[in-house]
């Protein structure tokens, strides 16, 4: 009988301490959203600038391939050195030039004779990303790239962006709470309610950066023109999640 009391006492103190604990336990965020919180107004907020690009960067270099590891080594780095000068001879500081990629590999073919790989010769690649604050000099600079490196001369794409993009977050941050409140008076007037004061607030910033590919080779002249390159225009999105109290 005692034993019996003395369990019966025991799950009765858990008992207490479990409600005890529940009852301290504060919301957590989970996944944008607050648990335990049961009333306001959620809405959603989107706000959008456009923007005219400051800054191009052109991922570009060299492929060197030879007949041994030395030959293709050398080649690659008198013609690199050669690119990087007409980089400098352009304005493009050092500090906005950045190795992307530095390789060296084994070409190698298949021989039906001998049922296997052999190797035929060693691959030298060595490609940047430079950095362009004048957008207007982009064309000239790819071209006078591509006589510089030649035949190996390796263009591989061109991004845009925005040196610094913090007023237009904060423009894009001010129409979407805009936007966000309007919706939640809209809803709270439906509902029949009286909207209260912004209780949590998440925001998510997206910058999508437009990209154009492109492929060149060495001309075997200077060209007349510099290659045609237009930045056009950017978004810059801000998107906010607001909870809105509901007032009693």
């Amino acid at each position: 009988m005692k034993k019996k009391r003395l369990i019966v006492a025991a799950g009765f103190t858990l008992a207490l301490t479990i409600i005890f604990l529940s009852g301290c336990a504060q919301p957590v965020t989970l996944g944008g959203l607050i648990q335990g919180q049961q009333e306001g107004i959620w809405v959603n907020g989107v706000g959008k600038v456009t923007v005219v690009p400051d800054i191009a960067s052109i991922s570009l270099g060299i492929v060197s391939q030879e007949s041994s590891v030395a030959a293709a080594q050398s080649k690659a780095a008198e013609t690199m050195n050669r690119l990087m000068g007409t980089l400098n001879d352009h304005g493009i500081a050092e500090k906005d030039i950045q190795t992307q990629q530095f390789s060296i590999s084994q070409v190698t073919r298949w021989d039906n004779e001998k049922n296997q790989e052999i190797v035929i010769g060693y691959r030298v690649s060595n490609i940047v990303v430079a950095k362009i604050r004048t957008l207007d000099k982009v064309g000239a600079i790819i071209d006078a790239v591509a006589v510089a490196g030649g035949d190996l001369t390796r263009i591989n794409g061109i991004s845009f962006s925005v040196d610094d993009p913090t007023v237009y977050h904060q423009e894009a941050r001010e129409k979407a709470m805009a936007q966000a409140e309007v919706s939640a008076k809209q809803l709270a007037s439906l509902g029949g309610v009286a909207l209260g004061k912004p209780t949590y607030i998440s925001e998510s910033t997206y910058i999508p950066p437009p990209i154009i590919r492109v492929s060149a080779e060495a001309p075997a002249a200077p060209m007349p023109a510099p290659t045609p390159i237009s930045p056009g225009e950017m978004e810059v999105s801000v998107n906010v999640q607001v909870v809105y109290a509901i007032e009693k």
